[in-house]
């Protein structure tokens, strides 16, 4: 993979986890342990498989889900250039 493709990602994951750990530390360990438990992955692996981040996070905040998914939006607004990534995962994550 190529370093800006990797930049990109890595900034993409941390934006994500910034707004989890933000929320909650222990929602964050907890998000962290169930991707582990039900899918062997952690939140790096969620970039390509969004959906399990879906579920978890759906399991995890419940009513806030929707809450937190704008907050990651706000968060992955300081990112350019990385539009079609963003309108991928956004796609899995409100379906």
């Amino acid at each position: 993979m190529d370093s800006i493709k990797e930049q990109n990602k890595l900034a993409f994951i941390g934006c994500i986890e910034v707004v989890i750990m933000r929320r909650n530390g222990a929602n964050y360990h907890l998000v962290v342990a169930k991707l582990n438990t039900l899918y062997n992955c952690t939140i790096m692996d969620c970039y390509e498989n969004p959906e399990y981040l879906r579920a978890v996070l759906k399991e995890v905040y419940k009513e806030d889900y929707n809450s937190i998914i704008e907050d990651i939006k706000l968060e992955l607004d300081y990112l350019v250039d990385i539009e079609e990534q963003k309108a991928k995962f956004f796609k899995v994550m409100e379906s």
